[in-house]
């Protein structure tokens, strides 16, 4: 028997909503909608009383599985490594694939964002490269060799 009908979603939590999203959608995702949670779903879920949050649902081009990010209300965020690498436990990146990988770097150069390391290709099939997004946000960008 299996569990998993589904991926859904990924979340993130972030200190600044606005800067985060504008990220993505740059990006080319798009917003699938925006709200607060609060009250006794959110308390039992998170497993913090009194919380609220706001979030917002990203959705890639293809309709597959959503970005969640959200920013706590209450309580206050507590602070991550902005500068966490790879092999820090815990997610580490999101990946999206993308048609042109160096016209996304640049852009993503343009915009202040810059790579963790360089462009790599694997096994002359995917080029791929890490990109640190806001808030530290490791962004894997992946092309596929033709």
């Amino acid at each position: 028997m299996t569990h998993v009908r589904r991926f859904d979603h990924v979340g993130i939590t972030v200190a600044d909503l606005d800067t985060a999203t504008a990220f993505f959608v740059a990006l080319g995702l798009r917003v699938e909608g925006r709200m607060f949670v609060e009250g006794a779903f959110l308390d039992t879920v998170c497993g913090i009383p009194g919380s609220r949050t706001e979030i917002v649902m990203l959705k890639a081009p293809d309709n597959g599985a959503r970005l969640e990010l959200s920013r706590f209300v209450r309580p206050d965020s507590v602070p991550g490594s902005p500068t966490a690498m790879a092999n820090e436990l815990g997610l580490r990146n999101v990946c999206f694939e993308v048609d042109d990988l160096r016209a996304t770097v640049d852009w993503a150069a343009s915009a202040g964002y810059t790579l963790v390391g360089g462009i790599g290709e694997y096994e002359n099939t995917w080029r791929m490269a890490y990109l640190r997004g806001p808030e530290g946000i490791i962004v894997s960008l992946a092309e596929r060799i033709p």
